[in-house]
C-alpha cells in the first residue's frame, strides 16, 4: 500500500514539475492542445497524412516523383485555399506532363507568379531518378515552404505560419500584425512546438495541425 501511495505521489510531483519547467510559450501551445476536441485531434492528426496521400495519388497518376508532387503542392500554397491549392497543383502537373513547360504559361494558379515559377522549376526534375528532398527544398528556398513540404512528406517538422505564431504567442494575432518571423524567432517557435509534441507523444506536424484546427474553430477563422 505504501508503495502504491509513493508511486501516486511521484506521478503527481512529476506532472507538477513538468508544468513548472515548461516555458510560457510552451504552456500556450499546450493550452491550445488541451482545448482540442476529439474531432479536432482526429482532423489534425489526419491533415498531413491526407496531403501526403494526395501527393502520392498525383505521383501515381502522372508517373512522376512523389517528392516532386509534394514540392509542387508546397510551392503553390501561399495565400491559396487548400482545395484550390490541390486543384492548381494537379492542373499544373497535368499540363507539364502532357504538353511541356512552355504550355504552363497559360495555367492559372491562385498564388504568386514567383511561386508558380518554383513549381515549374521543381517539375523540371519530374523524371529525374528519385529527386531528393534537398533538391526540392533548395528550389522552394523559403522557410515556410520548406517546412510545409517536409510536413507533407512526413518528416518531423513544424510549419511556422501566422496561426502557429498566434498559438505560440498565446493570443489571436491577425495575420497583418504577425511580426516578421526571422531565423532566431522561427527556431524558438519550432523548438517549443517540438518539445510540446514530444511531451504528448505527437509528431511536430501533428501538434501544429491539431492546434491550428482548434485555433480555427475557437476563433471561427
Amino acid at each position: 500500500m505504501h508503495e502504491i501511495e509513493s508511486l501516486c505521489l511521484l506521478l503527481l510531483l512529476t506532472e507538477s514539475n513538468h508544468c513548472l519547467i515548461m516555458s510560457v510559450n510552451q504552456q500556450h501551445i499546450q493550452a491550445m492542445l488541451d482545448l482540442a476536441s476529439a474531432s479536432d485531434i482526429a482532423e489534425g492528426k489526419q491533415w498531413y497524412a491526407t496531403a501526403n496521400s494526395f501527393a502520392r495519388e498525383l505521383a501515381n497518376r502522372y508517373d512522376i516523383s512523389h517528392n516532386v508532387c509534394a514540392g509542387v503542392i508546397a510551392a503553390l500554397s501561399p495565400r491559396n485555399k487548400w482545395d484550390r491549392n490541390c486543384l492548381d497543383a494537379e492542373n499544373l502537373i497535368s499540363v507539364y506532363v502532357n504538353a511541356g513547360a512552355s504550355a504552363c504559361d497559360d495555367v492559372k494558379v491562385c498564388t504568386f507568379g514567383k511561386n508558380k515559377a518554383k513549381a515549374i522549376a521543381i517539375l523540371n526534375h519530374a523524371w529525374d531518378d528519385n529527386p531528393s528532398v534537398d533538391l526540392v527544398t533548395t528550389i522552394l528556398s523559403g522557410p515556410k515552404l520548406r517546412e510545409f513540404f517536409s510536413c507533407i512528406i512526413g518528416l518531423d517538422d513544424v510549419c511556422i505560419d501566422g496561426h502557429a505564431y498566434s498559438i505560440w504567442f498565446g493570443d489571436r494575432v491577425t495575420l497583418a500584425n504577425v511580426p516578421s518571423i526571422g531565423v532566431k524567432l522561427r527556431r524558438a517557435i519550432k523548438s517549443d512546438y517540438l518539445t510540446v509534441a514530444d511531451n504528448n507523444d505527437l509528431k511536430g506536424y501533428e501538434l501544429q495541425a491539431i492546434t491550428w484546427v482548434t485555433h480555427r474553430r475557437i476563433h471561427n477563422i
